[in-house]
């Protein structure tokens, strides 16, 4: 039986893409036992994949000393193959005291591509394939393991019975999930737009995900409040997961409960501005963007926008079209 350590920490977005390689390595390794290192904020994402056998729970404020602990834990399961999804000073300290000889374990790093990186945010060189998914990025690595098939499935997510209880009422044949929010405002679609997009269609109803520092969903709400559920801070990850899972419609910008409607094979309309590495992969997501010729101009929404109208690849994305694809996906 091979025994397999995936080394992914965060975010969110790129654990739920990472989640793609795992039915490529139970096809290949039918008798895998698969691990998965990640931090302990995150570890209730990898819970509802249940083809993950263990998971490894790293809390960040046991800085250096927790993780050295944690390594010789880890090297007590003696791991036949090193999966470093990751690529950071903490899965470098793991690789090194996991795999201190050559050849065993048999290790694999996702490359970063910095030096393409470079040329793109610094000159604007895009020597990347266009548009990058990062499903594939994290799926490439393992051809040399001989792993190249990623069967599709749409079986393997758990979650607590208590969930179907406490959010079953909360969508209903004519509710459209938003997730307006993102770690940098750059990757937002601005505020009034959201607005606009709730008043064109007065005869949905609507829920919002985000975090408990999104205090501007309520202003998305107070346009018409018989027809929101801000849930904005009021939801753990898995349960935005969870509620993901039961969307008719998810939209949003580049975030990771985005990559989770992708996942889960939820029609979604993925509105990407600034950012190079946001794009979704499956089959049933849509990207709504604007072509310009400062595009991509971050990685992750960093940075000063360069154009005269603040955010215009993203505020160029109207209301209007958005709408006219909700319709589409899912007609009263």
């Amino acid at each position: 039986m091979a025994k397999f350590l995936i080394i992914r920490f965060s975010s969110i977005g790129d654990i739920i893409q990472c989640l793609g390689i795992i039915s490529g390595i139970r096809e290949h390794f039918p008798d895998a036992e698969i691990h998965w290192i990640t931090r302990k904020d995150m570890s209730s994402i990898l819970r509802m994949d249940r083809r993950i056998n263990k998971i490894w729970e790293f809390d960040k404020s046991a800085g250096l000393k927790g993780l050295l602990r944690m390594a010789r834990q880890l090297r007590k399961e003696h791991y036949d193959y090193i999966y470093d999804a990751h690529s950071n000073i903490r899965s470098n300290i793991l690789k090194s005291i996991l795999s201190p000889c050559p050849g065993k374990p048999h290790l694999l790093l996702r490359n970063k591509k910095r030096w393409k990186r470079f040329l793109l945010f610094q000159l604007g060189i895009n020597h990347f394939d266009w548009p990058f998914k990062g499903v594939e990025s994290f799926r490439e690595p393992l051809k040399k393991w001989g792993i190249r098939r990623f069967p599709e499935t749409n079986q393997n997510w758990c979650f607590p019975e208590e969930f179907k209880t406490k959010w079953q009422t909360m969508i209903n044949k004519t509710t459209v999930t938003l997730v307006p929010s993102a770690n940098w405002e750059m990757k937002r679609w601005p505020v009034r737009h959201w607005q606009k997009l709730v008043a064109i269609l007065s005869d949905y109803q609507f829920i919002i995900l985000g975090g408990p520092e999104d205090t501007f969903c309520e202003e998305i709400k107070n346009i018409a409040p018989g027809r929101i559920n801000n849930l904005a801070g009021q939801t753990s990850l898995s349960e935005s997961c969870y509620l993901i899972q039961q969307s008719n419609v998810v939209v949003s910008a580049d975030t990771g409960f985005m990559h989770a409607a992708d996942l889960f094979r939820i029609p979604t309309l993925a509105l990407i501005g600034p950012t190079a590495f946001g794009f979704p992969s499956g089959p049933t997501a849509e990207t709504l963007a604007i072509n310009l010729p400062c595009r991509p101009c971050t990685k992750d929404g960093r940075g000063k926008c360069k154009q005269n109208i603040y955010q215009k690849c993203m505020a160029d994305i109207t209301p209007e079209k958005v709408a006219d694809r909700i319709r589409h996906l899912l007609p009263l």
